[in-house]
């Protein structure tokens, strides 16, 4: 029987552990990117390349499973636009529905045999396809002020951080999975 993080059925006490690291990690560090934006004089600009929101949320459903990441994605932007108005109003639905699709997809790929990079690559993917769905079904049945041209231009900004997300999920999950079966 395995002992790996990825094969273990994991305790409600582990997920919401994982749960609330991913929570905490998805509001501190976009606020540091940020910082470290307006430090350089890029404004926000620097979290919309890199996605910082992104990466705990999917790492946390690689090991934590569905219902933590998928948790942590549904709150996270709430708690962060309580906290510091960000995401912008206009954004708040679409990245909640984007992240907590992240959450959802990258636990559900938790136990399967997939390459670690392709399974991001897929949650990627269908998060934003859900985000792009709710996008313009909010832009042409509900009269969003969101912009259908933000789906492409949202992938062309944030493509470091995409690429980001392929290296660092895989390294840190494969980095855990060793350090567990030690």
């Amino acid at each position: 029987m395995t002992t790996s993080v990825a094969n273990k059925k994991m305790s409600v006490k582990s997920q919401t552990i994982g749960a609330l690291a991913a929570l905490v990690s998805a509001v501190i560090l976009p606020q540091m990117i940020h910082a470290l934006g307006a430090a350089a004089g890029l404004g926000t600009s620097l979290g919309e390349m890199l996605l910082p929101m992104h990466l705990p949320i999917i790492l946390a459903g690689l090991l934590a499973g569905p219902f933590a990441a998928g948790t942590a994605g549904f709150l996270s932007p709430l708690i962060s636009f309580a906290l510091t108005g960000m995401p912008a109003t206009a954004m708040l639905p679409f990245m909640v529905i984007e992240l907590t699709m992240y959450g959802i997809c990258s636990g559900l790929l938790k136990n399967t045999e997939f390459p670690d990079i392709l399974k991001v690559l897929a949650v990627q993917i269908s998060g934003r396809v859900f985000r792009a769905a709710a996008i313009l079904i909010g832009f042409y049945g509900m009269g969003s002020a969101v912009k259908p041209e933000i789906i492409l231009t949202s992938v062309r900004v944030g493509i470091i951080g995409i690429i980001l997300q392929l290296v660092v999920i895989p390294l840190s999950v494969h980095g855990l999975k060793n350090a567990d079966n030690e």
